[in-house]
């Protein structure tokens, strides 16, 4: 696939689309189906998709493996985080209704910020396995 100019180009129009797709099931996820989980898999399967067509190496360095570890991790941190606002803005753990001046703010907000961090380790964690799976036996060649 990486010699073939027909599917290199469809990914290059292809990708930016599912990226914005991505964020909209991000977006819409507080009024409709959606969220971050399936957000962090369509924004993963982006790069899956650019990983298959240019190759394992190409995609890892456009997204390198530090970065995909630190997704994991800052996700996990922002949902932890969300919690913790809520315990010290005088509510319980992701209490919402204390993130902003009235409840219903401050559930929206609270939610948000929980589903941006969903989605940004379920994003980390779908490349990390992609790039474990896709990589290996091949350090010993």
């Amino acid at each position: 696939m990486q010699k073939q100019p027909i599917p290199r180009i469809a990914t290059k129009i292809l990708i930016p689309q599912i990226m914005i797709f991505g964020l909209y099931v991000h977006f819409h996820g507080d009024f409709g189906p959606g969220g971050g989980f399936q957000a962090g898999v369509i924004l993963a399967g982006a790069i899956i998709l650019y990983a298959l067509i240019f190759g394992l190496k190409e995609a890892q360095r456009v997204l390198p493996i530090w970065a995909v570890v630190g997704c994991s991790a800052m996700g996990v941190l922002i949902y932890a985080g969300t919690g913790v606002a809520g315990l010290l803005l005088g509510g319980e753990f992701l209490n919402y209704n204390v993130l902003a001046h009235d409840p219903i703010h401050g559930q929206h907000r609270g939610i948000l910020w929980v589903e941006l961090g969903v989605l940004i380790t379920v994003f980390g964690v779908m490349v990390g396995l992609f790039y474990a799976f896709a990589g290996r036996g091949r350090r010993r060649a």
